[in-house]
């Protein structure tokens, strides 16, 4: 029991490697900054990114706040969206030959490009920021469900034929299941996306959030208080990737006892 237990609990390497490689990062920033003799106007160091956030705690942890429950707004639509085009464009050939082109040609059109016409349609305020959110981010979804309810094992689709089980049936206890690990992929893609997609959308339009905070502090010159807002950004994308990574430990323990690992 013991030994079990041991094998399960997570070795120290797992923080001590990325704390290794923060460290290593971050000294590299700091010793160019000095070696170098950079402006903080220019490339703040690490001590003057701390004044920044120093001098505007709340303000930039509210915000950050804001972007982060924004995210999480526009990816859950993202989901929702994106899941169910898969399934359609999985389910039904027609659909895919009618809308895949279309799918594909509105992702290749560059977002930016339509930030004008976001302000026009909604104006300003959270909804084009979700509205951002969701286009930057939804494809993969799309993308990462079509090809895994497409990629059923053949020994589990002949199965299901051989006991004659329903199309409905062998959705949700054969495809759905054998997809849902090439639907996490896509999901781990689409998050930092959805980052991306808010931060874009609150520097366009948007009346609260980081991307509004870098916006206001890089036009006053305040480059440590932008470059505090950049790392926020960061360290909220980590927390909510980490955190679907875990949702999916959690929901798909067999995967990891069916994979190779190095």
């Amino acid at each position: 029991m013991t030994d079990l237990a041991t094998a399960r609990r997570p070795p120290l390497t797992i923080v001590l490697w990325p704390l290794l490689g923060l460290a290593a990062a971050v000294g590299a920033w700091w010793a160019a900054t000095v070696v170098f003799d950079i402006n903080d106007v220019i490339l703040p160091g690490p001590p003057d990114v701390a004044d920044g956030f120093g001098r505007y705690p709340d303000t930039l942890l509210q915000e950050a706040w804001h972007t982060t429950v924004a995210t999480v707004e526009g990816f859950g639509i993202s989901v929702v969206i994106g899941v169910l085009l898969g399934v359609a464009i999985a389910a039904w050939g027609p659909f895919e030959r009618m809308f895949a082109p279309l799918l594909v040609a509105f992702n290749a059109v560059p977002k930016v490009a339509l930030a004008p016409l976001m302000l026009i349609w909604f104006g300003y305020g959270k909804t084009p920021v979700l509205a951002m959110a969701f286009m930057v981010c939804f494809f993969p979804i799309v993308l990462s469900t079509a090809t895994g309810l497409t990629s059923t094992p053949t020994d589990l689709a002949e199965l299901a034929r051989a006991m004659t089980a329903s199309w409905a049936q062998t959705f949700w206890r054969v495809r759905l299941p054998a997809a849902l690990p090439q639907i996490f992929v896509g999901l781990k893609v689409a998050m930092p996306l959805a980052v991306i997609g808010v931060v874009v959308g609150e520097m366009q339009y948007g009346e609260s959030g980081l991307g509004m905070i870098i916006v206001q502090t890089s036009g006053q010159g305040d480059t440590p208080a932008t470059f505090a807002a950049i790392v926020l950004l960061a360290v909220a994308s980590i927390v909510l990737y980490y955190l679907l990574a875990l949702i999916e430990r959690l929901a798909l323990p067999w995967v990891k006892g069916t994979t190779s690992t190095r």
